[in-house]
């Protein structure tokens, strides 16, 4: 069932008016939807409504509500990612991912050794959120994730909004996740930030950095994975953990 994102003011009693002209383009015109046709729409209170298609005309769609209920696409946790931005697609792939697995929000990193400078990183916040938004429309997210600005470790740290940081580091790990949670366990409600380097890896430095801060070099284990594929194996098993923890 092809996924929407409306605003709570668009539900008039038991109908939904469609006519932003995003939503009309693509149901309309690239669907080619039609009367009878189901649809699946989420409003900013993360309330999903299973919906029919009642009317189409020149500029709006009206549905009527079959059935309401509050999203359960959502992690219990606030899971935030701060990565140092990869070349070309690779970003782009990381970007869905993470949005499919749950992010709240992305801040992109200018580390020592980032592929991109920071001049080029400003122009693809745009580009990144326009995918964390249709990423959010294909996995029926409830919350459509935010792009941050460039930012520094040094910046997102500083922030002081996380309840936990982690940092996976191919080299000069001090543990693996399973040992980090089992003493630390990541609870409802709470912050994560997880950080993720270049493919180029952290520098002495930026090491020297989360020894400073007590943030725990993290281990995905003896393989050495790309970034993209670091940051997946990353956070599918945060969410994993949690959940494990959870049922425990």
């Amino acid at each position: 069932m092809p996924h929407f994102f409306v605003e709570s003011k668009s539900k008039k009693g038991e109908k939904i008016i469609i006519a932003d002209a995003d939503n009309y383009r693509h149901i309309a015109r690239s669907l080619r939807a039609k009367r009878g046709e189901k649809l699946l729409l989420i409003d900013e209170n993360q309330v999903q409504y299973e919906t029919v298609i009642e009317k189409i005309d020149n500029n709006l769609i009206e549905v009527l509500i079959e059935k309401s209920y509050k999203s359960l696409r959502d992690l219990e946790f606030d899971l935030y990612l701060a990565q140092s931005p990869l070349r070309s697609e690779a970003q782009s792939f990381v970007i869905e991912k993470a949005t499919e697995l749950g992010v709240r929000g992305i801040y992109p990193i200018v580390t020592d050794n980032c592929a991109l400078n920071k001049s080029n990183v400003v122009k693809k916040i745009d580009k990144w959120q326009r995918v964390m938004y249709e990423a959010s429309k294909q996995c029926e997210r409830a919350l459509i994730p935010k792009c941050y600005d460039v930012s520094t470790l040094f910046d997102i740290v500083n922030l002081q909004k996380f309840d936990k940081i982690i940092a996976f580091c191919e080299r000069c790990a001090e543990q693996t996740l399973r040992d980090f949670v089992q003493k630390t366990p990541i609870m409802s409600g709470e912050s994560v930030l997880v950080i993720i380097g270049p493919e180029g890896g952290f520098s002495c430095k930026e090491f020297e950095f989360f020894d400073k801060n007590s943030i725990p070099k993290i281990t995905l284990g003896n393989l050495i994975l790309k970034a993209e594929t670091a940051t997946t194996v990353a956070l599918g098993n945060i969410v994993y953990e949690f959940e494990n923890y959870r049922k425990s």
